[in-house]
């Protein structure tokens, strides 16, 4: 990567929180008595959003309360892990430092809230190596549209053609090549099955941190 600006993704790109979304459903129904979750209700629940599945939780297992209340218990369950024992990804810290080093300005976009990003890179010891945090919730739309990307080569002061994209995620990397970005695929066990595509749609890859 040569470019001036760097915008990452955090979840599954720097930090390794995809498991924890995938346990959660599990962890939280551990809470509520249920031991353990079917496979059949895991395949309903896998394409669903957290609300969804809070719904099909109070329909179908009965759970007292309504889905909005089991929809934040749930997400109260994920903000602890994320202020508590969610990792960064192993070489991440060595990386964003050499590319300070480099003068490369960065900064984090994500889908989760910007004041949980910040708690969370505050207590992996990262968040010094950001100009700034951006959520796709403060711009009002996800990153199957480009606006988060504008919005922080906007206040990085760079052009499209200056910076890199660091994406975990394919739809979003399609979003951020479709416009021009440099896209730098990130290896991630959720898209394992996927990777050749990633490859073909990123200018570049990286499969361990470690060795970048």
């Amino acid at each position: 990567m040569n470019k001036k600006y760097a915008i990452f993704d955090m979840d599954g790109t720097l930090i390794d929180s995809m498991k924890y979304w995938q346990s959660l459903a599990g962890e939280y129904l551990k809470t509520k008595g249920i031991p353990k979750i079917s496979q059949e209700l895991f395949e309903k629940i896998k394409p669903m959003t957290m609300s969804e599945s809070a719904a099909l939780f109070v329909q179908e297992l009965h759970l007292s309360g309504t889905p909005k209340a089991v929809e934040e218990e749930m997400n109260q369950m994920m903000d602890l892990h994320y202020k508590s024992d969610i990792p960064l990804k192993p070489g991440v810290k060595a990386y964003l430092h050499k590319l300070k080093e480099e003068g490369v300005s960065m900064c984090v976009a994500s889908a989760t809230a910007e004041p949980l990003m910040e708690a969370c890179l505050r207590r992996l010891g990262v968040l010094d190596c950001f100009e700034f945090l951006i959520s796709c919730e403060s711009v009002g739309a996800g990153k199957d549209r480009p606006d988060v990307y504008y919005a922080a080569v906007k206040r990085l002061g760079a052009g499209v053609q200056d910076a890199a994209i660091y994406e975990d995620a394919l739809y979003a990397a399609r979003t951020a090549k479709r416009e021009g970005f440099y896209v730098v695929g990130i290896y991630e066990e959720s898209i394992a099955s996927r990777w050749e595509e990633m490859k073909e749609i990123a200018d570049e890859v990286i499969l361990d941190w470690r060795t970048a």
